[in-house]
């Protein structure tokens, strides 16, 4: 093979390998949504795992066939600090690999979170968890778009009574440490002018109202309210499509493009200002604070905006 030609095969095997490469890489991410006709086409094949986050008594009572159970509160994908800040990302990820992978999940799964779907804060299970196997490092993840009452609204769509087996995985980590938003990144972003989102209900943001664990009312100085409720149809399971959610946006004064951080009072109502923003809306800039108004105001942080003072 004289040279010119040794360059040209080289040049296509070049190619064929970026080609093969990027469709790996492709193989990895999943649609941050799939609907109903997607799980019935997919049951219970093998690379697929679903998981159910509704109470243990009702998932016994009938689920969609081959799915899992996990109760979100309980069984570790959130806990308490240290320092009494509660429902973070665990400081010690290895138990939360570890109960990942008695669900039957491995790295190569694609994993289906269904929430209850009676309502946005329902949803909010499902973005939350979805957050975290992101941060995790796992892009193969999917939320059933109004999670199990989408599912039970076709009374022909199968049911399976009683625990699905799920084979043991191993799971490992690959964290994403730029995912994870601390305190004082908080403070810098907001000396800085990044756009703050207060993802909680107005009652809230404006200060009427607060969490039980909060120490002060109100929101984080300049921070815009953008409520999770806006992000699903009249505050359901259902996710709005782009055109709404540019919308609402507008209406809140948030940009749907540039740098900005989400937060509620513990990081579950802001998970779903992150997954519109950040997945349906495609905002690589947009992040999440963790710790939100609870952490916030326990170690006084400082810069609170209270627009309603009750007398």
């Amino acid at each position: 093979m004289n040279t010119a030609m040794a360059t040209r095969w080289g040049g296509r095997l070049a190619v064929a390998l970026v080609l093969v490469l990027a469709t790996g890489r492709a193989a990895l991410a999943a649609d941050p949504l799939v609907n109903v006709d997607w799980v019935k086409a997919n049951l219970e094949k093998p690379g697929i795992v679903m998981v159910d986050f509704r109470p243990a008594t009702e998932y016994l009572r009938g689920h969609i066939p081959g799915a899992v159970n996990s109760n979100y509160g309980k069984d570790g994908w959130r806990e308490e600090r240290a320092d009494k800040v509660p429902d973070v990302l665990p400081a010690k990820l290895e138990p939360l690999a570890a109960m990942i992978g008695k669900l039957g999940i491995d790295n190569s799964t694609h994993v289906v979170l269904v929430p209850p779907g009676a309502s946005s804060t329902d949803m909010g299970i499902g973005t939350r968890v979805y957050w975290t196997m992101k941060v995790l490092g796992h892009d193969n993840v999917s939320i059933l778009d109004g999670g199990m009452i989408a599912w039970e609204k076709d009374k022909k769509n199968p049911m399976q009574a009683g625990a699905a087996k799920s084979e043991p995985k191993t799971f490992k980590v690959n964290l994403r440490k730029e995912m994870l938003v601390t305190m004082e990144d908080v403070k810098k972003a907001k000396a800085a002018g990044v756009m703050l989102v207060d993802n909680r209900p107005e009652d809230q943001y404006v200060g009427i109202n607060r969490h039980p664990k909060a120490t002060e009312s109100g929101t984080i100085e300049g921070a815009k309210n953008l409520p999770n409720a806006w992000m699903t149809v009249n505050g359901g399971g259902e996710f709005r499509k782009r055109g709404q959610l540019e919308q609402l946006l507008k209406v809140a004064g948030v940009p749907s493009t540039g740098e900005q951080i989400s937060f509620c009072n513990t990081g579950h109502w802001a998970s779903v200002g992150w997954f519109a923003a950040h997945e349906l809306m495609g905002n690589k800039q947009a992040r999440m604070y963790d710790g939100s108004m609870v952490e916030w105001t326990m170690l006084k942080a400082g810069g609170i905006e209270q627009k309603v003072k009750l007398q």
